[in-house]
């Protein structure tokens, strides 16, 4: 699904010669770095440089992985993926079982002026609370953000900031796959969305991660109109890869009031809506 030989070449591809003081004219042909250039950059020869690209050399040093994360401008989060993706050969990190504990369940109650959720590694929603369900307007097992938002055409205007969410989306999952590099059911929800997607293919072609543990979220909410609100992610400490979303408004702010007035047309959800919630199991795509 993911490897260091493919993310190389990706990050390659995209690396700024000029960063690295190699003059570039119009007689170049090749966009980002050459494999000699990178080699000699960091330090290596050239025709260890060229096993790695063609995962013929396995397991380089921590030494070499930040040589070459300096030549390709990684950052931080990009880095440890890189190590992650290398040391894929040695350590397994189990897929998440997708059934949350009834705990935290009852945490998820416990926040009525927020929209709050909770979200696996393949970005399934697993549960949500009655003001999350009133925000997406379904009931939330089954839903998976990431299909929502490149395959439901319908569904993209809830999403003020599409393409930024897009970025997120694609970040995420490749950060996932090299966590989970065994996941079937999370390479089947990646190609699944390269095959409907254009816009998918081409920024998963980029190779980009991103890890976003909070930032702003704009939601255009067909009953109660723009939603600028706070995303917090708080990842559980059980090594499942869930995660509790929050979306909280500024105190005093046009969100706070539609928050408010969301909530109350919510109030007269039945009870079945709310059982949904309650088991992880119930709706088509659920724990995927």
């Amino acid at each position: 699904m993911d490897d260091l030989a493919g993310y190389l070449q990706a990050r390659r591809a995209l690396a700024d010669p000029a960063a690295s003081g190699i003059a570039v004219d119009s007689r170049r042909r090749v966009s980002g770095l050459r494999r000699e250039e990178v080699a000699h950059l960091s330090g290596v020869s050239v025709d260890y440089y060229v096993r790695l690209e063609q995962g013929r050399a396995t397991q380089p040093s921590e030494q070499v992985l930040d040589a070459l994360a300096r030549v390709l401008a990684l950052d931080e989060t990009e880095r440890e993926h890189m190590g992650r993706l290398a040391r894929q050969r040695r350590r397994r990190v189990n897929a998440p079982s997708g059934r949350p504990r009834p705990e935290l369940l009852r945490v998820l109650d416990l926040v009525v002026d927020a929209p709050a959720l909770l979200m696996d590694c393949r970005l399934n929603v697993l549960a949500g609370n009655r003001l999350a369900r009133s925000l997406f307007g379904r009931p939330l097992p089954g839903l998976n953000t990431a299909r929502h938002i490149f395959l439901e055409e319908a569904e993209r205007g809830l999403y003020a900031e599409w393409e930024s969410c897009t970025l997120d989306v694609v970040g995420h999952l490749r950060l996932a796959a090299g966590k989970h590099p065994e996941d079937a059911r999370l390479a089947a929800l990646i190609g699944e969305l390269a095959m409907g997607s254009e816009r998918f293919r081409r920024l998963w072609a980029r190779a980009d991660v991103r890890a976003r543990t909070h930032g702003r979220k704009v939601y255009q909410h067909p009953l109660v109109g723009r939603l600028e609100l706070h995303q917090e992610n708080f990842a559980l400490p059980d090594a499942s890869g869930t995660e509790m979303l929050v979306l909280s408004a500024a105190p005093g702010s046009a969100a706070e009031d539609a928050l408010r007035l969301l909530a109350s047309l919510g109030a007269d959800d039945t009870d079945d809506t709310d059982d949904a919630d309650a088991r992880p199991g119930v709706g088509s795509r659920a724990g995927e």
